[in-house]
C-alpha cells in the first residue's frame, strides 16, 4: 500500500473532527440554554422539591440536570404525622454532552445508605444535539417521573401459591 492511499482516510478523519466540533458548538450556542430554560420552567411550574443544575465534568464534558433536592413544600405537614419518615434526596435526570458531542440522557436513582448501587443508573438514550427539542426534554422528564414513582412505590409482585 502506498502513502497516497491514506488520502481518503485522512479526509474522513478531518471530517469526523469537524462533525464533533459542530456538535459541541451547537451544545454551547443552543442546546445547553434550551435545556436550562425548559427545565427551569418545569421546576417553577411544578414545585416538587427539584432544582436544575449545570455541571462541568472532566475533559470538557458538560451536563444539565434536574434533581430532587428537597421534600415538596406542600407535603411537609403530611410527613409531620410520621416523625420517623426521612426524605431521600437525589434522583436526577441528566443531559450530558459526551466526548463526541452527542447528548447522553440518563437518570440516577436516589442513593440509600448500605444499599447496593449496581442498578443506580438507567440509560434513556443518546441523541444528536440537533434532535434535542423542548418536546423531547418534556418527554424525558415524564419518563423520569414515572421511574421515580415506580422507585418510591414499587408494584408488588403477586406470588402464585404463596
Amino acid at each position: 500500500m502506498k502513502i497516497e492511499h491514506l488520502e481518503e482516510r485522512v479526509g474522513d478523519y478531518r471530517n469526523s473532527i469537524k462533525t464533533v466540533v459542530d456538535k459541541r458548538l451547537l451544545w454551547k450556542t443552543r442546546i445547553k440554554d434550551l435545556l436550562d430554560k425548559t427545565l427551569q420552567s418545569i421546576t417553577e411550574q411544578y414545585d416538587i422539591g427539584w432544582k436544575v443544575q449545570e455541571l462541568s465534568w472532566i475533559h470538557n464534558n458538560e451536563a444539565v440536570n434536574i434533581t430532587f433536592d428537597s421534600f415538596p413544600p406542600e407535603m411537609i405537614d403530611c410527613t409531620n404525622q410520621i416523625p420517623a419518615y426521612q426524605f431521600i434526596p437525589g434522583g436526577a435526570l441528566i443531559f450530558s454532552q459526551s466526548y463526541n458531542g452527542d447528548i447522553y440522557i440518563f437518570m440516577m436513582y436516589p442513593e440509600i445508605d448500605n444499599a447496593p448501587q449496581e442498578n443506580n443508573l438507567k440509560e434513556l438514550g443518546i441523541y444528536a444535539p440537533e434532535s434535542i427539542t423542548e418536546k423531547l426534554i418534556v418527554e424525558k422528564v415524564d419518563e423520569f417521573l414515572k421511574e421515580m414513582i415506580q422507585w418510591e412505590v414499587p408494584q408488588l409482585k403477586n406470588k402464585v401459591g404463596f
